[in-house]
């Protein structure tokens, strides 16, 4: 077994108190309150937490050395622990945490394509994810070869962001719920994130370089409809028919695409902004000029302020029978969408040589040495 790894079986399971990373600025000053100090207390937190990212509540000089104690008792300090980061500063880097109770996720930090912000841009997009493992079983996909453990808790989710920049020493200005698991499952917990990391209190980024990602559930794509923050929609698409999509992507028989097209234009209809369906590139399933034009017509379909397509040629996982299709396979879809039209971008990601699909790392470290 890899040294690294720990079996969460092996642990006992005791009570843990929450995290303060996992609560709002309410949720703060009503702790405080509790104990008898002022509201702005919450503040002094808060900039603790987020602005100057202390790494414990005995660096929070500026509170009475009681109440530092205090909160340490009331309240875990999460941090997730760095394993394994695959890659180098000026590509992909792959980051893979253990959480204290063993889990392993996994988050990827991506730079700017020169190709499209320019040599320049100093962007930097954080994947992070929002479950350990997932129970949602694309076929493609790694994240779900061990099935589902459990949701990351809000403060789990915080601390990828604050962690990859920690680790990496950069400054991380755009995120993709896009990591392992389903961040639409995880609804309540991903909306309390959500809340920490665009809060001025928190880590303040904008709401709409926030994007989340999911494979299809419907209900809550509507429910983020109704959420006031912009933020912004990508749908993991990967098959423009019933009959292609089912092949890989069980939610397509509990969602099919009529119902998951009527929630994604009650979204684009509220707020007012276009969104993004990913498609996966896969020799054989999915990747054949009909395949595209079939794609052509569906995102047609969302009216109004409609959809851009995002192609990414698939990165094969091992222990599955998908291939990478060719890049002259790649250029011949590619020029379908183009005819017709359609808005659309191919990512040759970085991050193809580091197994930056979701799950693979984690996969790796979990298997037999």
């Amino acid at each position: 077994m890899n040294s690294s790894f720990v079996n969460p079986s092996s642990i006992m399971s005791q009570p843990q108190p929450p995290a303060i990373q996992s609560l709002d600025l309410a949720e703060i000053e009503a702790a405080l309150i509790a104990r008898g100090q002022p509201k702005y207390r919450a503040q002094q937190v808060a900039r603790w937490i987020y602005e100057k990212r202390a790494l414990s509540f005995e660096a929070m000089t500026d509170l009475p050395a009681a109440l530092r104690a205090d909160l340490a008792q009331a309240f875990t300090f999460a941090r997730l622990e760095n394993l394994r980061v695959l890659g180098s500063r000026d590509t992909t880097q792959k980051f893979l945490f253990r959480l204290p109770d063993a889990a392993l996720i996994e988050s990827v930090l991506i730079p700017a394509s020169p190709a499209l912000y320019g040599e320049a841009s100093d962007r930097r997009t954080i994947c992070i994810s929002s479950q350990v493992g997932c129970a949602y079983g694309c076929k493609f996909c790694a994240s779900g070869l061990d099935g589902w453990s459990r949701n990351l808790s809000a403060g789990e989710i915080v601390g990828q962001f604050m962690e990859v920049e920690r680790q990496s020493g950069e400054r991380i200005n755009n995120i993709v719920f896009m990591g392992m698991g389903e961040p639409l499952a995880n609804f309540n917990n991903l909306m309390r994130a959500i809340e920490i990391l665009n809060a001025p209190w928190g880590v303040g980024l904008g709401a709409r370089h926030i994007t989340i990602s999911t494979s299809g559930l419907a209900p809550q794509i509507k429910m983020l409809a109704e959420q006031p923050k912009q933020l912004r929609l990508a749908i993991s698409l990967h098959g423009a028919t019933d009959a292609v999509r089912e092949k890989i992507m069980p939610v397509n028989r509990k969602y099919p695409l009529a119902v998951l097209i009527e929630a994604c234009e009650y979204f684009t209809a509220r707020k007012k902004q276009r969104l993004t369906f990913e498609y996966i590139l896969i020799e054989g399933v999915n990747d054949e000029p009909a395949h595209a034009a079939d794609l052509a017509r569906l995102v047609r379909l969302v009216r109004l302020v409609g959809a851009k397509v995002n192609c990414i040629p698939y990165n094969v996982v091992e222990g599955l029978e998908w291939k990478r299709p060719s890049e002259a396979r790649q250029d011949a879809f590619m020029a379908v969408l183009e005819n017709a039209r359609v808005p659309a971008t191919i990512r040759r990601e970085k991050g193809h040589d580091i197994a930056a699909a979701c799950g693979q790392l984690r996969r790796q470290t979990m298997a037999p040495a």
